[in-house]
């Protein structure tokens, strides 16, 4: 077996963002659509808000059996099912007349296949495809989301304003169509499909056989035996509050609350794209960052950054500089958190099991994001603003800047000698006694 060639490796990162890109475009949508739809159909936003929750919900809730499925099917066939599943549900979108049709296909639909495409999916081909520069990779697979919303937002919100929200769906069709020959032409799903090592790898690497298993039952494991350490737990925590204070929170309601305070839906989607611009940034620096430091402290600084920039919120609505300011300092840290808790996982649980075990910390990031999306619009719909949803959430940024020091310091880096992560022995000897 040859080394992975540094080209091929990259190609395989390439078209990974290429599908995140797309997919955190098609997660971004509904901060588009909510007025129109208001509008158009007289459905109020704590409606609309519910079928946004429902799929934020199964967006987290179906990452751990996603990366189940993935290694029972493989990567490249779950890609594939999960954009046309996609492809359909926008394309039905623009049929719709009923509320219970927006809840099936954005809450179920579009949930489900964008969490084929989330960060689980990053995580699954980093920790195959690379052994050394791991990091940067899932900070570079993260930036590709973030300039999904860079690309997206101002793009929709222009096609939405001059030819309606009907058009910005078919566009998006367009753009899963384009992705599947790709996929299919370039997309393997492990280095050993070409007859090659991990990127950085020097040694045959044995994957952990998966393929005659219940995906259900393989992902029920990977959290029983992950449930047993206290990273989990912290990292699970900690990530509820990322996900409440990023996709739950801002990513739902930032445009809305522009338009709340006179600034137009173009505006707000510019925000969003600012915010996107400085993530791309960020994840990557962040990404790189991660494969030299203690990760505990960077979770611990962004989390922080994170908490200040939401306090600072409200009190930016008064002009378009000080929200631009907002949206870079917030931007830089959006996505910044994924490098890190991959790699403390990683660092933990193994090469293998980590993706597994992510799926599960990601179904806590979605939990916070439901959340925060309808107690978001419960409190708007009460006090007529968002002002204590942003102090909450900042608030609760602080509480996770804390948590994330008690997180066991040996598994919170990389191996200073290899660079390469070591699993907790328990974990392992308990996997290979299921397999």
């Amino acid at each position: 077996m040859r080394k992975l060639p540094i080209d091929y490796c990259w190609i395989i990162v390439g078209v990974t963002s290429l599908v995140l890109l797309a997919g955190a475009g098609i997660r971004a949508t509904p901060g588009v659509l909510i007025l129109p739809l208001e509008q158009e159909f007289g459905w109020s936003r704590a409606t609309i808000s519910f079928a946004v929750s429902l799929n934020l919900l199964l967006y987290g809730l179906i990452a751990p059996f996603a990366v189940a499925i993935m290694e029972r099917y493989g990567v490249r066939r779950c890609i594939l099912v999960a954009l046309l599943v996609l492809a359909g549900a926008m394309a039905s979108t623009a049929f719709m007349e009923h509320v219970w049709q927006l809840i099936v296909v954005w809450g179920v639909l579009v949930g489900t296949g964008t969490g084929f495409l989330a960060t689980v999916l990053a995580a699954t081909v980093a920790s195959r495809w690379f052994t050394t520069k791991r990091g940067l990779v899932i900070g570079i697979f993260s930036g590709a989301a973030a300039t999904g919303q860079l690309i997206f937002l101002p793009a929709m919100a222009s096609v939405n304003s001059a030819y309606g929200w009907r058009i910005t769906l078919v566009c998006i069709v367009g753009v899963l169509c384009t992705l599947l020959p790709l996929v299919v032409i370039f997309f393997r799903d492990r280095p050993s499909d070409v007859g090659m090592l991990p990127y950085g790898e020097t040694q045959p690497i044995e994957p952990i056989s998966s393929r005659h298993e219940n995906p259900f039952a393989l992902a029920f494991l990977a959290l029983r035996n992950a449930s047993s350490n206290r990273n989990f737990w912290l990292i699970s925590g900690t990530f509820f509050v990322c996900g409440a204070s990023t996709n739950g929170l801002l990513g739902t309601h930032l445009i809305p609350a522009c338009v709340d305070h006179g600034y137009s839906e173009i505006t707000g989607a510019a925000l969003l794209a600012t915010m996107g611009m400085f993530n791309f940034f960020g994840t990557s620096l962040s990404g790189w960052l991660s494969d030299k430091f203690d990760n505990r402290s960077l979770l611990a600084i962004y989390y922080g950054v994170r908490g200040v920039s939401l306090l600072y919120l409200p009190f930016s609505f008064d002009d378009i500089y000080t929200m631009s300011i907002f949206a870079a300092f917030f931007g830089l840290g959006w996505f910044a958190t994924v490098s890190p808790t991959v790699r403390i996982l990683t660092n933990t649980f193994g090469r293998e099991r980590a993706p597994l075990v992510f799926g599960w910390v990601f179904v806590c990031h979605q939990l916070g994001g439901a959340s925060a999306a309808a107690f978001a619009a419960l409190i708007r719909v009460t006090y007529s603003d968002y002002f204590s949803a942003f102090v909450i959430s900042g608030l609760l940024c602080f509480v996770a800047a804390i948590a994330v020091t008690f997180i066991e310091a040996g598994d919170s880096r990389p191996d200073a000698s290899t660079g390469k992560p070591v699993a907790h022995p328990e974990f392992r000897s308990g996997l290979s006694a299921q397999n």
